[in-house]
């Protein structure tokens, strides 16, 4: 009895916590009392390939300690994936609260290591040119994470709480999506930095006095009545993102956010809107589109700049609404466009929660119950979506409402690592009444509390893509770039992303000061480059 009541305590220690420290705190003790650290210390288990784990560890260990580079290249070139022995699985990180066993984590970290010590080799030990071979190679092998926001309405301020969190942790990944109210969060990311992000107050941007009408946004927030206009709904957006094109944020972020937006034309496909497919469409527009509830709002024609810097109409036939409907989480076309294979979604959406469990440790024939029904309502949708299409010129409206129900039922709403901020539907009228303030920022604390739990997965599973990423930054433009002539690009360095703006200014910066020093007949200076580039590269997240 009074252990039961102890871990009643922690959990109410960890649900109320304000901040991460506290929560994981408790969250240890939790792990001590119900004897899950013992789990996370002892190695032996049915979940993953303990064996195998343990070998590739040893292995490793070994060639460092005896400063055998070449057999720990040879070593990692076996492979480097992040389910290696089922060490990826999810159910390894629900069993304790305060993260998964150690033995894994100490793979990880050793493998972190062993790249970090192989990358500051001089090239004397191991060539360049095998070293860049190595590391482009790993980086497209073991793939990137990817941040995908769902749509919410209101809920999407709990959207801003787990950024937040994420940013704080230095865990916010590079690649980035939004539907509906995530596209507003996920704008904002695109066009502000860490540091502007840190400082940015988007809730009393929104209930600033200066703005016009406190009380459209607060219209906006509690769920879009008919009568709101497009007009208040651009003030909106107009207070919360630059006037800046995809291309325009990614140059001056380095982030690749993709924004959803659905067609509202029958025969048309979804969209997924970046730098990459459109980067001249403004982000303004593209999150008017994505926010553009169908029969509430009016569809959207997006807009881009042409080469003269003008505002002109794109696809001018086209017209676009809620991105939720079609595609609330495109985790394909993320993987096409940006090599991701690893997903962290913050879901919000209330039709979403439907089709998830209400927690990690759902039975599964209450699973199993879940997926039937969902395959049964897909079924029952493909008939009669048959039917509208058969007599869809008659029945042009109820031909749109099947179209968009299906795609609604017929999404994943999933991912690797999924962070569910907990929120009462009970009342429908809790979606519909107008916030305030201090409501708005409860919302954000929610999202927050909600991502403490995903910190330590999120990290692990992260951990070696994120140092892939920071050894080859500093391979292009930091403390380790070789000097030009002397290396040749591998192929596999084609799907790496563009450099910005700011890296671009960086490497001609160096340049002229290279010709400046070879013109008055000095030496470069390594180390001072390197100490230089070493400086610009702590100030530009690789996440």
């Amino acid at each position: 009895m009074a252990a039961k009541a102890e871990l009643r305590d922690l959990e109410q220690n960890m649900e109320v916590a304000s901040n991460y420290g506290d929560w994981l705190a408790a969250a240890q003790a939790h792990d001590e009392v119900t004897g899950q650290l013992e789990w996370r210390q002892e190695e032996v288990s049915d979940l993953y390939d303990h064996a195998q784990i343990r070998y590739r560890l040893d292995r490793l260990r070994k060639f460092r300690k005896q400063k055998d580079w070449t057999g720990l290249l040879y070593a990692l070139n076996e492979g480097i994936h992040g389910n290696m022995g089922g060490m990826g699985k999810s159910v390894l990180y629900r069993q304790a609260k305060s993260g998964t066993k150690l033995l894994i984590e100490q793979y990880i970290q050793e493998i972190d290591d062993a790249l970090r010590r192989l990358a500051e080799l001089p090239d004397e030990v191991i060539p360049t040119q095998q070293k860049l071979d190595f590391f482009y190679r790993s980086n497209v092998c073991y793939g990137r994470s990817a941040l995908m926001l769902s749509g919410g309405g209101v809920l999407g301020f709990l959207h801003v709480g787990v950024v937040t969190e994420l940013l704080k942790h230095g865990l916010l990944p590079r690649v980035i999506s939004g539907s509906s109210a995530g596209s507003i969060v996920a704008a904002a990311l695109a066009t502000h930095t860490d540091e502007e992000m840190a400082a940015l107050d988007l809730i009393g941007l929104l209930e600033a006095a200066e703005m016009e009408g406190a009380g459209v946004i607060k219209q906006w927030i509690s769920g879009a009545t008919s009568r709101l206009s497009v007009e208040d709904t651009e003030r909106l957006i107009e207070a919360t993102i630059p006037d800046l094109t995809f291309a325009e944020a990614y140059a001056k972020t380095g982030r690749q956010v993709s924004i959803t937006v659905a067609p509202a034309e029958p025969h048309q496909r979804s969209r997924l809107l970046n730098a990459v497919s459109s980067p001249n469409v403004y982000l303004r527009s593209a999150a008017m589109a994505s926010c553009a509830i169908p029969g509430v709002f009016p569809a959207v024609m997006l807009k881009a700049k042409n080469e003269r810097g003008e505002s002109l109409p794109y696809l001018p036939a086209r017209r676009w609404v809620d991105g939720s409907v079609a595609d609330d989480l495109p985790a394909k076309r993320l993987s096409r466009l940006f090599s991701t294979n690893h997903y962290i979604v913050s879901m919000v959406n209330p039709i979403a929660r439907a089709f998830l469990p209400r927690d990690d440790r759902a039975r599964p024939l209450r699973q199993a119950a879940t997926s039937l029904g969902v395959g049964i309502g897909r079924e029952v949708l493909n008939f009669y979506r048959g039917v509208a299409k058969k007599y869809g010129e008659n029945w042009p409206k109820f031909n749109m409402m099947m179209h968009s129900a299906h795609a609604l039922l017929d999404q994943e709403y999933s991912g690797d690592i999924n962070i569910v901020p907990r929120f009462r539907l009970s009342n429908p009228l809790h979606l519909i009444k107008q916030p305030n303030e201090t409501e708005l920022r409860a919302l954000v604390k929610e999202g927050e509390r909600a991502t403490y739990s995903r910190i330590e997965s999120i990290r692990r599973c992260t951990q070696i893509s994120r140092t892939l990423e920071e050894i080859l930054h500093r391979f292009e433009y930091g403390d380790l770039r070789p000097v030009p002539g002397s290396y040749r690009r591998p192929k596999s360095s084609r799907r790496r992303p563009p450099p910005t703006a700011t890296q671009m200014k960086a490497l001609k910066a160096e340049a002229r000061t290279r010709s400046v020093q070879s013109s008055r007949g000095g030496p470069r200076s390594t180390a001072g480059s390197r100490a230089r580039g070493k400086s610009a590269s702590a100030k530009t997240s690789a996440a």
